[in-house]
Formats: C-alpha cells, sequence, structure tokens
C-alpha cells in the first residue's frame, strides 16, 4: 500500500501542475511541499480560494490589502508583521475546478520571476492531499544568503499550510 500512495505522490508532483503550465519558463520548482490531510478536498480548497485572509495564515504578515476581482488579475500588497516591510503579488492563474491558483510575487522579495501554487488533489475517503510550489531566481542581497531565503520560504510554507488545515477543521 505504501509503494502505491509513493507512486501516486510522484504522479501528481510530477504530473499535477501541467493545466496551468505556469513552471514552463521557470524550470523546475525550488520548493516543493506537500501535506495530507484528513479533510475533503472541497473543505481545504475553501480556504485556500479566500486569497485575502493571509495575515490570518502567517505570523509573518500584519495585513493584506487587496485590488481587483478574486482570481486571475486580483493584487494583495501584504504588509509585514513589524510594519516596515510589504510584499505585492498577483493572481496569474485561478481555477475552482482543478483547485488550484498561482500567483506571482512581483515586489519586495530578493528574487525574481517568483511563482507560487497552490494545488489541493482530492484523495477520497474525506483525504487531500495540498501541494504548494514555488519557483523563483535568488538575486544577490547583503541581508540573505539564497539558503536563508529558502529557510524563510520552507518555514513560511509550512506555517501557512497548517493554519489552513486549522481553518479548514473549523468549518
Amino acid at each position: 500500500m505504501n509503494i502505491l500512495k509513493s507512486f501516486f505522490v510522484f504522479v501528481i508532483l510530477f504530473f499535477g501542475f501541467n493545466t496551468q503550465n505556469v513552471f514552463a519558463q521557470q524550470g523546475e520548482p525550488a520548493i516543493t511541499v506537500a501535506k495530507t490531510v484528513n479533510l475533503s478536498a472541497d473543505k481545504v480548497w475553501a480556504q485556500l480560494r479566500i486569497m485575502d485572509n493571509i495575515d490570518k495564515l502567517s505570523s509573518l504578515v500584519s495585513k493584506v490589502s487587496w485590488s481587483g476581482d478574486h482570481g486571475v488579475g486580483g493584487e494583495r500588497v501584504c504588509t509585514a508583521a513589524d510594519g516596515q516591510g510589504y510584499f505585492k503579488e498577483s493572481i496569474v492563474a485561478f481555477s475552482d475546478t482543478e483547485r488550484t491558483y498561482s500567483y506571482a510575487v512581483v515586489e519586495g522579495v530578493p528574487a525574481k520571476n517568483m511563482i507560487n501554487n497552490f494545488k489541493v488533489i482530492d484523495l477520497g475517503y474525506q483525504k487531500s492531499m495540498i501541494i504548494w510550489t514555488t519557483s523563483f531566481e535568488f538575486m544577490d542581497n547583503p541581508q540573505m544568503t539564497e539558503e536563508q531565503f529558502t529557510g524563510f520560504l520552507n518555514n513560511a510554507i509550512n506555517e501557512m499550510i497548517g493554519n489552513t488545515i486549522v481553518f479548514a477543521q473549523r468549518s
């Protein structure tokens, strides 16, 4: 059974993002986090698709300002918890049917061409998998190495996924 599950995860990670082709220009994701949860895909997706509640999901964000539609073309500016910094994001792909969305971070991080993608996979029997991928080109920065930036992103991703699960369990 574990071999079958491992194969299933591999297939999802390898083929799961081809529907949007967001990564075609970026190459392989720099970070991939996959988490299986004992919740339906619909419950998890209902939380992820909110998009303007990042301040509730991340201790690194104190405020979110949203503009535009909740979908492709929508933008959010996330203010850092200390109120000193911010990052601006633009939604570049969205599908309720496929339970996925992608956003580009266009300002505020030491990286260019940064694309993040969420996908929720229905595993059946009230189980689902959240997959988050991030691709970027790191820009030399005197305040942070690429290894530090990747570590920071991994921590942020895992916190947001964990909090998404908590909110989905409460709904």
